[in-house]
């Protein structure tokens, strides 16, 4: 999920629910909206110093981050003959399914930023010139249309195609990146049945009201039409609404939907960003650089 723009309105109503970090969006380094992060300090890192420098390192240039992305939508295109096979498998959960799946037309649900886009260059930037994430530069960087697929995405969504399963982008890319957005997936080879099928962060959905950057009022609209085979996210966000965004509530969900991971959901790997973060600071992105990298360092478990 990346980086999903976040205004301050949006922001407020994220961080009183105790919300996550850049949303799916939003944004790496300190990524917008569930897809999502939220304010950044004014406060910036000590010089020469970044928060992220390992994990955006670790994303552009290890094998290992490119292996773990492809085994991930090798195994998820081999079993989409199961899914289309068994009528009654669904990848919404069921308080999300408000209606029957049963005869509706086939579709994936994939998270964009991280899952589907690699924005590591725009970490990277940040990295570079000693900054977070603030919804301007993140604006800037959609437009420019740069980021390129992760791997294996492109693979997985042209063999989703040739069953006639339709591919639907949930992110927390704000809507009025919509037209960006669209164009960098088609540049990359991602397919776009029409523009329908982008579900951004300010979609209204009537009858559901949405908290923050959270995404289930989108995945209930995509429900209407499809049935949804599998989905596919780099945030537990992506899958399922996020009621309490603690370690112990992100632990109770995947918990609850173990299950489901590698068969129905399938999670991609993003250590650069995401709504974990937040979760070790109190979701309080207020705080200055220092205090926040300090509540990480107390979560660590040094086996004493």
């Amino acid at each position: 999920m990346r980086p999903a723009l976040l205004t301050a309105s949006v922001l407020a109503s994220l961080l009183s629910l105790s919300g996550c970090k850049r949303t799916e969006a939003p944004s790496p380094a300190a990524p917008p909206a569930v897809e999502a992060p939220k304010a950044a300090s004014t406060a910036a890192p000590a010089p020469g110093f970044h928060d992220n420098l390992n994990a955006v390192a670790w994303v552009q240039t290890s094998v290992e981050y490119k292996a773990l992305a492809e085994q991930s939508y090798r195994a998820a295109a081999d079993h989409l003959d199961a899914a289309l096979k068994e009528k009654h498998w669904d990848a919404l959960v069921p308080d999300e399914r408000g209606n029957a799946a049963t005869g509706l037309k086939p579709a994936v649900v994939m998270d964009v930023d991280e899952t589907v886009l690699d924005n590591s260059p725009y970490q990277a930037r940040l990295i570079r010139d000693g900054k977070e994430y603030d919804e301007v530069s993140w604006d800037q960087w959609v437009a420019e249309k740069k980021a390129k697929p992760v791997p294996g995405v492109v693979d997985f969504a042209k063999a989703a195609n040739a069953k006639g399963v339709t591919v639907l982008y949930i992110s927390n890319r704000a809507v009025h990146l919509k037209e960006a957005t669209l164009a960098n997936l088609r540049a990359v080879g991602l397919l776009v049945a029409d523009d329908s099928v982008f579900l951004g962060l300010g979609t209204v959905v009537e009858g559901c009201e949405q908290n923050g950057s959270e995404k289930n009022c989108r995945r209930r609209l995509a429900g209407q039409k499809y049935r949804v085979l599998m989905q596919f996210g780099d945030q537990i966000g992506d899958f399922v609404q996020v009621e309490v965004n603690t370690p112990e509530g992100r632990q109770k969900l995947y918990d609850e939907y173990e299950d489901w991971f590698g068969e129905r959901w399938w999670m991609l790997p993003n250590p650069t960003y995401g709504s974990w973060e937040p979760a070790l600071f109190n979701n309080d992105w207020a705080q200055p650089a220092e205090a926040r990298s300090q509540a990480k360092r107390a979560a660590l478990d040094v086996a004493r």
